[in-house]
């Protein structure tokens, strides 16, 4: 499987109150080198920041930048509004809080002329920069924090169902309609499934890397699960033949709880049975992390499911 070489790439940045990170952001794009030309399209919306300015002068000194407004600021419009500004064969996402190291161009450019797969990525690599975002990181990278994913694993290089990030081929992405406005989270694997569903494949390659910061807060992190459970359901009833059974897995836990909580109610013994094994399963997998916050791993691990649960079950 093999398609043809790509000759440019427009990298797409989505930014929102992103003063903070988009000059790190861009000073690893612009830092790239052995690849393909390639120019980086930054959507801004409304920011209370100086993102826009930042943005601006970041053009003004590099003719590869350029801005594009996105007036909802909402993600998927965003990337929309800059792929439909930029021309490159191989469009290539990069989040304003993402940090691509050396190499990921040019990586992703080999990826799709080798494969010719519609979008090909890698892994998600959560690093704390904190006592608890280290600790979340941790459980982030665990299959019983976060399922069998393929971009937050190792697994080996091959058709996956989503990979993070990406780098689209352009025909294919305009092919499909781009990402579907209506999904301001899980807009990247509504997509990817819209692409095989239309018989493109998504090639993961755990050689392509980026690292992630995860949230800093038990708090932060369920707001961040419950909109992340929320959409999911959201994405699953609009596509219902995209439903795995990990996504399942969560909710199911939230249901097997109340149910346990009524058995409390009215005295059955089976009360203790779902609460009890989620205890032993969240202290084994604490204990094999390998962290030495192994309380606030567990501690991650339940707010995790909690939040994701939740939040597919009753988020509005």
């Amino acid at each position: 499987m093999s398609a043809a070489p790509v000759d440019s790439i427009s990298v797409v940045i989505p930014a929102l109150d992103a003063g903070s990170v988009i000059d790190r952001c861009l000073d690893a794009v612009l830092a790239q080198t052995d690849c393909p030309s390639f120019d980086v399209w930054v959507a801004v919306g409304p920011s209370t920041d100086d993102t826009a300015a930042r943005v601006d002068a970041r053009a003004e000194d590099d003719a590869r930048v350029h801005r594009v407004e996105n007036p909802s600021g909402r993600t998927p419009s965003g990337l929309n509004a800059a792929i439909s500004a930029s021309d490159g064969r191989l469009v290539v996402r990069v989040d304003a809080h993402a940090q691509i190291p050396a190499g990921y161009l040019a990586a992703v450019a080999d990826a799709s002329f080798a494969t010719g797969a519609a979008n090909v990525g890698g892994r998600q690599v959560p690093v704390g920069a904190s006592t608890w975002s280290c600790a979340i990181a941790t459980a982030m990278t665990s299959q019983f924090g976060m399922g069998r994913a393929a971009f937050r694993s190792d697994r080996a290089a091959g058709p996956a169902d989503t990979v993070y990030l990406g780098a689209f081929r352009r025909e294919a992405l305009e092919a499909v309609g781009g990402f579907d406005d209506e999904f301001l989270r899980n807009q990247d694997y509504e997509l990817n499934w819209r692409l095989r569903d239309a018989g493109h494949v998504v090639w993961f390659d755990p050689a392509i890397a980026v690292e992630y910061r995860p949230r800093a807060s038990l708090r932060a992190l369920a707001s961040q699960f419950w909109q992340f459970g929320r959409w999911k359901r959201r994405m699953l009833l609009a596509n219902p033949r995209s439903v795995r059974l990990r996504q399942l897995v969560a909710p199911g836990l939230i249901i097997g709880l109340v149910a346990s909580f009524v058995a409390a109610a009215i005295g059955s013994p089976l009360a203790l049975v779902v609460p009890g094994l989620y205890l032993v399963c969240v202290v084994g997998a604490a204990l094999r992390s390998g962290s030495e916050s192994k309380a606030r791993v567990a501690m991650a691990f339940v707010t995790m499911h909690m939040a994701w649960g939740t939040g597919f079950l009753v988020g509005r």
